[in-house]
């Protein structure tokens, strides 16, 4: 890991500094856009109940009504509609899935025009509920305000794409997430000790207790994020016992939805809410404060379930058993002992499936920790929120850190050859 940090510093690499400044850069941008209030809508407010996740992502800006308030939120959620319309709901979307590049092209366009469409009316409902004393006008420009920080948030996050490392819109809220850690840390910290619900002492233990918590499920992260199964791989040009013959693999993740199960599940567990409370029917308010906020025994349930759904339905998504037994047969490769086609396709698909049954689970355990660590001490709910929060950006980090290491390599390999010739 050392010696791959120590590998950027090489004038071979100045390219891929110069990616990490840009996408440094834009990350700064993004923290000043996030402490920015909009001047004409100074509200601020303590309890966002089930906004919380959204202020977390936003790096703290939903709360103050900041230009970057709403960030990519609402892109996450206009990706999980189409995503879900691409299940055979509605023809059109699977035709654009099966199209390929074109297809997802195209696809990601309609998400970001319904993430920007999503944005408007987000912020729109914010300043309904929380600038009430202010006329429709100020509403309005303050929603076009936020709306076009969602936007440019979006532009932003396909420049660190391009020119910067790892996953734009990834990047993005990871560094709001990061901006709001410091807020979970110190609202346990007044929890358990400045409320004066505890004594000093027990006070001082429990906090200890919750960060020691908090570092173990980094650690379980991590663990779940590299755990992989190898399938043995042969292929029928190579002779076994070739001198220098290396065993091939297919390498399938315990985890290989990453943490979008649990993004997915956090927000869509928000969207009851914000729909009873645009209604503002009080009985379908406490319905949902009862039995769907994932601070409740049902809640926490359905949270539950909805990691497991999206765990299963992102995995087989992006790895499709039938198309990557084709590939193999394809490269005239199979598996030992099973014959090509659909015995392959299946093999594999109860692989990935046992798979992600137990790295659903670990995700279930780690998000449920900090929930469970705030529904039983009391904590805020930013706490509860900032265990997923660590899920991402655990996920986030590993991720550009593959991305850049495999950077390295090759330009290591392609250095080699070249002085070799």
């Amino acid at each position: 890991m050392f010696r791959g940090f120590s590998q950027l510093f090489n004038s071979a690499n100045k390219d891929l500094r110069k990616r990490i400044y840009f996408t440094l850069f834009c990350l700064g941008i993004f923290c000043l856009g996030s402490a920015i209030t909009i001047p004409w809508a100074s509200v601020v407010y303590e309890e966002l109940g089930f906004l919380e996740i959204f202020n977390i992502m936003s790096g703290g800006g939903l709360r103050n009504f900041a230009i970057f308030g709403l960030g990519v939120s609402p892109y996450i959620t206009a990706s999980i509609i189409t995503q879900l319309l691409q299940m055979d709901i509605f023809p059109y979307f699977k035709d654009l899935k099966e199209q390929g590049y074109v297809g997802r092209q195209k696809i990601n366009k309609i998400t970001r025009y319904l993430g920007i469409i999503i944005g408007f009316l987000q912020a729109y409902v914010l300043c309904m509920f929380y600038m009430k004393g202010l006329d429709a006008f100020t509403m309005l420009k303050t929603s076009l305000v936020m709306t076009a920080g969602t936007a440019f948030c979006l532009w932003m996050g396909d420049q660190i794409t391009n020119k910067g490392i790892g996953n734009g819109q990834s990047m993005i809220i990871m560094a709001g997430i990061i901006l709001s850690m410091p807020s979970v840390f110190t609202g346990a910290y007044d929890g358990f000790i400045t409320a004066g619900t505890y004594s000093f002492a027990l006070g001082i233990i429990f906090f200890i207790l919750f960060v020691v918590t908090y570092l173990l499920i980094i650690v379980g992260i991590i663990w779940v994020q590299l755990a992989e199964r190898r399938i043995p791989i042969q292929y029928a040009n190579r002779s076994s016992s070739a001198y220098g013959h290396q065993q091939s693999f297919l390498p399938i993740k315990i985890n290989s939805a990453g943490v979008i199960p649990v993004i997915f599940a956090s927000i869509l567990t928000t969207i009851p809410a914000t729909i009873v409370s645009l209604i503002g029917n009080e009985s379908a308010i406490n319905f949902v404060n009862k039995y769907i906020n994932y601070n409740t025994p049902t809640g926490f349930v359905l949270y539950v379930i909805l990691i497991f759904f999206f765990g299963y339905f992102y995995t087989f998504m992006v790895m499709n058993p039938d198309e990557m037994s084709k590939n193999l047969n394809e490269r005239g490769g199979y598996i030992p002992g099973t014959r090509p086609g659909e015995d392959t396709s299946k093999y594999i698909g109860n692989s990935i499936g046992k798979l992600t049954f137990v790295g659903s689970i670990f995700l279930v355990i780690l998000a449920g920790i900090p929930i469970l660590f705030s529904a039983l001490f009391k904590l805020p709910s930013s706490v509860s929120i900032g265990g997923t929060g660590i899920l991402i950006v655990v996920g986030v980090a590993i991720e550009t850190y593959k991305q850049m290491e495999s950077s390295l390599i090759s330009r290591s390999y392609a250095a080699k050859r070249k002085r070799l010739r």
